[in-house]
């Protein structure tokens, strides 16, 4: 009956083609754009675009038609784009570099922020990701919220959550000031969860986790069109549980820093021009020290240390709008391993699984936006880049030795890419599409990881520095109905991958963790594919009614015909929203079908079919220029135990959760 239901269901979604699911994600651009602009400003605690206003970063990312969420626990998940992990795409933090320093990807660029400092998140898709950094599957880029130059502004914000579904607690405040020549913006955020249920009330062990985040930015004016912003966000993260890893975080730590100049002038032909100085540092300790039955304990502790600078300038001349961006980094990425044997006498054993890897990229990327005519453009876009790494530790390099004798300690590789996007849009219609071309450099851990252990297949991996690049060819198009009730949408995105970049057993090499299966080396397919699609509307039943939705569809497949991992099902969202001057409230369902092709060579099994029921409300309240903003809902209402593809080892999603969410804005 439950299988019918489904079925039935999807037939419905097809036939109505709705869109968007449970966060309207606003596209700034007046022709269609391969481009998502996701809200994340929590001071105009707009409650047409916010389900849950104190909802954290991954929450926010997961609403997103591009972004799908890895979960290794209920903290810092792994944003993938087109189904494409963190090593294919470029995340950034207002225009930043930033690399974890966890060699289990247990700390995203993403975990080091907090909805707190940011205004918006932009998402763009393949090439048109390439601004910040070489790409294959697209960019995200963190908006930091700052404030503007205006008649003296001074609020404060307090907000306060609460979830049932592991206690969470979470409480917040900001300071924002201005004037016509300051700003200032201040906020510190704190979150605490225990361990969270399933469906069925079933305990997820090692769920909980504390955090807390501070940031200021501000900045002064100079001169008529010049400013100086700087920048500072401290993270502290602490007693993080991973169910689905072998290990926890006892540690995770991130100072992140930046000044920039800032040149407007709307008069002139170089209408922007910003140069930043940034500096990062990351420090993230595992541990397996809470867990029971452990045969050896070990500490993990990595490091990541990225010095940086890029100078943007946007130049409207004639039909051209032109957007430069040079840019560079320096990266230190250390990590190590220490086992402690049961027995005393038994000597320590170490080993360096990132051997101390300095990279320096320097890049220049060039993008071009030219008016057709009033009903089209096209825009090109480039980048080139260079990038030297070296193992500064001899250990290290002695260690990668044993399998590469001949492993220099120092490497080049150049980058590249290229696209070309057409835009058209008359009437009611618009029509975009892209060709592009993009190459990336294999990741720290493809290149030089020693005797990584993935829980997710049971193999311990060892990098390849001799991988060559990966590059991509890809194709995207969209097409678009917009009417006053009716809006209708599908869009279609294809990669070929060649160079894929994947772990291969190497049945020559012994184990290194104790119930590994074996040694798995990373290699090259020759290609891959990957397509996605999705299928959307929004109709307006009434001026306070409207429903959205969204059916998307994945499919990744290597050379050899197997399929890839973590590639989506047939997946849908459904959104019935009613809106009445203060009051908003939405009723919703998400769900996928079964996974039937699953990746059982790479470790990846059968995900059934689900569907999920939430539901919220949320009034204003104002009194004067103050305002008082309640939201409060139910998540996963039927409590159903179900867990998807980008969950990894099929750790379960979190049961039925009640939350309220109040906001205070004093002016």
């Amino acid at each position: 009956m439950r299988r019918k239901f489904e079925i039935g269901f999807l037939v419905l979604l097809l036939f109505t083609a709705i869109i968007s699911a449970q966060e309207k994600i606003q596209d700034t651009a007046k022709i269609v754009q391969l481009r998502e602009v996701i809200v994340v400003n929590r001071e105009s605690l707009n409650n047409k675009n916010q389900v849950k206003p104190l909802a954290s970063i991954d929450e926010y990312l997961e609403k997103s038609n591009k972004i799908t969420m890895i979960k290794r626990g209920n903290y810092a998940w792994e944003p993938a784009i087109n189904n494409m992990v963190s090593d294919r795409i470029s995340v950034t933090i207002d225009g930043m570099q930033i690399f974890g320093a966890c060699t289990d990807k247990m700390d995203p660029i993403t975990s080091y922020v907090d909805v707190s400092n940011l205004s918006e998140v932009h998402v763009k898709s393949g090439q048109q990701g390439a601004e910040n950094g070489s790409t294959i599957g697209g960019g995200i880029d963190l908006k930091l919220q700052k404030g503007s130059f205006n008649k003296e502004v001074l609020n404060v914000g307090f907000d306060t959550g609460y979830e049932t579904n592991g206690n969470a607690k979470i409480v917040s405040a900001e300071l924002n000031f201005s004037n016509s020549n300051y700003f200032v913006n201040a906020d510190a955020i704190y979150r605490k969860s225990d361990n969270y249920t399933a469906g069925g009330n079933m305990e997820i062990k090692f769920s909980q986790y504390e955090k807390y985040n501070i940031s200021t930015v501000a900045g002064a004016k100079i001169s008529k069109n010049g400013v100086i912003v700087g920048a500072i966000i401290f993270d502290n993260a602490t007693n993080i549980g991973y169910p689905a890893l072998t290990m926890d975080v006892s540690s995770a730590k991130a100072l992140i820093t930046s000044v920039s100049y800032q040149y407007q002038n709307k008069n002139s032909q170089i209408s922007e021009w910003e140069t930043k100085l940034y500096m990062n540092t990351i420090t993230h300790v595992m541990d397996d020290t809470k867990r029971p039955d452990v045969p050896i304990h070990m500490d993990m502790p990595g490091w990541s240390d990225t010095y940086g600078f890029y100078s943007k300038m946007k130049v409207e001349k004639d039909k051209h709008s032109l957007l430069f961006n040079t840019n560079a980094y320096y990266n230190k990425a250390l990590a190590e391993m220490t086992m402690y044997p049961s027995d005393p006498n038994e000597n320590l054993m170490f080993m360096l699984t990132w051997p101390d890897v300095r990279t320096f990229y320097s890049g220049f990327y060039g993008e071009d936006d030219y008016k057709l005519n009033k009903n089209s453009n096209l825009k090109m876009t480039a980048r080139i880049g260079f990038q030297n790494e070296s193992i500064a530790n001899d250990f290290g390099l002695n260690s990668l030795q044993i399998f590469y004798p001949n492993l220099d300690k120092n490497q080049q590789r150049f980058l590249m890419s290229i696209s070309s996007q057409y835009q058209y849009q008359k009437n009611k219609f618009q029509f975009s599409g892209s060709v592009g071309y993009g190459e990336r450099a294999p990741s720290v851990t493809e290149a030089y990881g020693f005797y990584l252990f993935n829980s997710f297949d049971n193999y311990d991996y060892i990098g390849n520095p001799y991988l060559n690049n990966e590059k991509s060819l890809e194709f995207n198009a969209a097409v678009n109905y917009t009417s006053k009730k009716f809006n209708l949408g599908v869009e279609g995105s294809y990669f070929y991958i060649s160079e894929y970049i994947i772990g291969k057993l190497n049945p020559n090499y012994d184990r290194m963790t104790i119930g590994a299966d074996g040694v798995k080396v990373y290699t090259a397919l020759d290609n891959a594919t990957i397509f996605t699609a999705n299928f959307s509307s929004e109709y307006s039943i009434s001026d306070a009614i409207r429903l959205d939705g969204l059916i998307g569809y994945s499919l990744g497949k290597g050379n050899d015909n197997d399929n890839l991992p973590l590639i989506s099902p047939l997946n849908y969202r459904l959104m019935l929203r009613y809106k009445n001057n203060l009051f908003d409230a939405e009723f919703g369902m998400s769900g996928a079908e079964k996974q039937y092709n699953y990746s059982s060579v790479y470790g990846e099994d059968a995900t059934n079919a689900y569907t999920v029921v939430n539901a919220n409300a949320s009034y204003a309240f104002y009194k004067g220029e103050n305002k008082i903003f309640v939201k409060t809902g139910v998540e996963n209402i039927f409590d159903r135990y179900y867990s998807t593809f980008a969950d990894w080892k099929n750790i379960p999603r979190m049961g039925r959760n009640i939350f309220i969410n109040v906001s205070f804005v004093i002016k």
